[in-house]
């Protein structure tokens, strides 16, 4: 699926939920791409079982007008947000994420947007993408995931080592000065107590807010 809702743990097609339950329609996502620069022991991508027809697993990427297509589908005036997550990486496509976020504040701006990201998009990328985002991005949340550099490398294996810690700090402070909140989060059953403790009081320093999320297993 390319444009969907979730509730539940569930993933609906727009058009399944427009048809069941409207209520679903609050939060609309978009799945970019299967690539990612990390690989996370905690993933959905090799945990969650999902029917083929609701599977978030790309057979091919979407380009923007694919996207576009589906979004103009959607009943507008029953969506608040429309969220980028992808089920992988979505800065990987960062030319059609920037200009997908361009066109929903074109066609809705009243409509929040929202990007779900691992925050390595300064790396993958090779410079500061954060000015990019400016004026089209209301929220990005940004996956901490551990209190240490090393921490950090033994959960997401990042193709990019121990410098991922530091840069994704660095990008979400960028990202400060751009976007009107960005948020960092960490999963409950994966992040031990302690730990949690120590990511809160990281993000204090960094002024940034932190949201532990329910993992996601089935």
């Amino acid at each position: 699926m390319i444009v969907y809702t979730t509730k539940g743990g569930k993933y609906f097609s727009v058009a399944e939920s427009f048809k069941n339950d409207s209520s679903n329609l609050r939060g609309v996502y978009v799945n970019l791409t299967n690539r990612c620069n990390n690989d996370c022991a905690f993933c959905l991508r090799d945990k969650k079982v999902m029917s083929a027809e609701k599977s978030l697993w790309l057979e091919s990427e979407p380009s923007a007008d694919e996207v576009k297509a589906e979004l103009n589908a959607v009943p507008v005036d029953l969506v608040k947000e429309v969220v980028f997550c992808g089920f992988g990486e979505p800065t990987i496509r960062l030319d059609v994420l920037t200009e997908l976020l361009q066109y929903v504040k074109a066609t809705n701006p009243q409509i929040s947007t929202r990007l779900n990201t691992n925050g390595l998009g300064n790396l993958e990328h090779g410079r500061d993408i954060s000015p990019e985002f400016k004026n089209i991005l209301d929220v990005m949340s940004i996956s901490l995931n551990a209190a240490t550099a090393e921490r950090y490398l033994q959960i997401t294996r990042s193709k990019f080592g121990l410098q991922a810690y530091d840069a994704m700090f660095d990008f979400a402070d960028k990202m400060k000065n751009v976007v009107p909140k960005v948020v960092m989060t960490i999963v409950d059953k994966v992040t031990p107590p302690d730990e949690i403790e120590q990511c809160k009081k990281i993000c204090a320093a960094h002024d940034l807010t932190l949201r532990i999320r329910p993992y996601e297993d089935s």
